[in-house]
């Protein structure tokens, strides 16, 4: 299984803070954001990037004028020139997209905004269906066209992979990405959820903070110990 999995210790104490049951819904909600920019700078490591001019600070013109000055006092205009010299910026270069699984999703797409202003957001809406606790498809509004070269998923906690694969399945057939296109971003993952999504989609990036060894669900069918309802 491919993961690339953020062993940072700062992040490490930040997703313990957001595990403990005792963490209030107000820092819960910081900490994800902080923990989705760090997901999201670490995904985005090898995006390439493209040359762009840079706007040089202008050469700046003032003058200085003194009422009722002495008359043996010279008053001049002087031109003022900026000390920084001319440069080359960068700038992203694939149009990047953001797609969110609803509703835990959304704690997820305003720091990734922050990081990509620019991006397209494409709601995505899944659910378990509480019997057979397969991923079921309630709400999508993907373009006609792929309008995106990059996207990536937000999916924040991954329990057995099944709405992972449905999001992603949808994108592929539905929209017509390549699996190459795709980035998976998750704060939470189990291992066997993770090993289910790396085995239907080889060639899928993953990005997570931590990876549990089992999986645990409620009478809820929601996923233990960090269940994301009702708290982003």
């Amino acid at each position: 299984m491919s993961v690339n999995v953020l062993s940072h210790p700062v992040v490490q104490a930040k997703l313990s803070e957001l595990r403990d049951a005792r963490t209030s819904s107000h820092r819960f909600r910081a900490l994800v954001k902080e923990l989705s920019t760090v997901l999201g700078i670490e995904a985005s490591r090898n995006l390439p990037v493209k040359d762009v001019p840079g706007v040089s600070p202008t050469a700046l013109l003032y003058s200085v004028s003194l009422a009722n000055r002495p008359a043996d006092l010279t008053v001049s205009t002087r031109q003022l020139k900026s000390p920084i010299a001319p440069f080359t910026g960068k700038a992203i270069a694939p149009r990047v997209g953001l797609t969110p699984i609803l509703r835990a999703g959304i704690g997820m797409t305003d720091p990734m905004l922050d990081l990509f202003p620019e991006a397209s957001v494409f709601y995505l809406g899944l659910f378990r269906e509480k019997v057979s606790l397969q991923p079921v498809e309630y709400y999508q509004k993907l373009p006609a066209t792929v309008t995106v070269d990059t996207l990536f998923l937000l999916d924040p906690l991954i329990a057995t992979g099944g709405t992972a694969i449905a999001a992603i399945s949808i994108l592929q057939l539905d929209w017509g990405l390549d699996i190459s296109q795709i980035k998976l971003l998750s704060i939470l993952g189990s291992r066997p959820g993770l090993q289910k999504v790396a085995e239907a989609y080889p060639g899928l990036e993953i990005y997570a903070c931590a990876v549990d060894d089992e999986v645990r669900l409620s009478p809820r069918a929601e996923s233990l110990p960090a269940s994301f309802r009702g708290r982003t």
